[in-house]
């Protein structure tokens, strides 16, 4: 089964439709499948739903699909940084769904799992438990959240093999490996493909079963907030 693509746009061919929830790896501006999330604005595919820890800034990460109002909905622990996201979110131009980021992990880790809810603790007697059903376990309560399972995952990883086997780096680990797991169909684009058999198997993070996409690109490497202090003079 082939599973290496030439581009982006060849990768999300006959996956990527309007009204679709998408599941996306990154935290912060580490990690972000930007090749993938470039191929969605120039397809115009719209009303989508994206399960992300953050929604990138205005002019990288899912930002730019705000910028093109493609997005309807956002499933994310995390909005800060962005100013067209709280301008169309605080004009109900946008739906927002908050979710803790651990929840939210766990959430895609279930879907990926077959897990379709479980229990917690986070979120008991706050907004976050509005409308959802809670349990009593122990004398304490717990409410319940349900799993995600997205039409489509789009993550970033460092190294895969041409089975789809992957490799992260650093904080780029955090979120694309649930991201990838809950999807349907995922589409990986990473910095290096590598023969096969290359890949140390206990350095693996993501085995190839769940990926069934590759993509191979440059990517940028910024930085979200970048704090100096003045040279002292010599």
């Amino acid at each position: 089964m082939k599973k290496v693509y030439d581009s982006a746009a060849d990768a999300l061919e006959g996956v990527l439709s309007d009204g679709m929830l998408i599941a996306a790896g990154g935290f912060g501006l580490c990690g972000i499948p930007e090749l993938l999330l470039q191929a969605i604005k120039e397809s115009g595919a719209k009303n989508l739903t994206f399960a992300s820890n953050n929604a990138g800034v205005d002019d990288f990460g899912i930002g730019i699909l705000l910028q093109t109002r493609q997005v309807k909905k956002m499933i994310s622990s995390y909005v800060g940084e962005n100013a067209e996201f709280m301008r169309q979110y605080l004009s109900g131009e946008l739906e927002l769904e908050f979710t803790p980021q651990g929840t939210l992990a766990e959430r895609m880790r279930a879907g990926g799992c077959g897990i379709p809810g479980f229990y917690t603790k986070t979120g008991v007697g706050t907004q976050i438990a509005e409308g959802k059903e809670v349990k009593n376990f122990d004398g304490q309560d717990y409410i319940l959240e349900r799993g995600i399972v997205a039409d489509l995952s789009i993550v970033k990883a460092w190294k895969a093999d041409d089975t789809g086997n992957l490799v992260f780096r650093k904080t780029a680990r955090n979120f694309n490996p649930p991201a990838a797991m809950c999807g349907k169909i995922c589409i990986a684009e990473v910095e290096e493909i590598v023969p096969r058999g290359e890949l140390d198997g206990d350095a693996i993070h993501l085995p190839g079963i769940y990926v069934h996409r590759i993509i191979k690109g440059t990517h940028e490497k910024r930085i979200e907030q970048r704090t100096t202090r003045k040279r002292e003079d010599a």
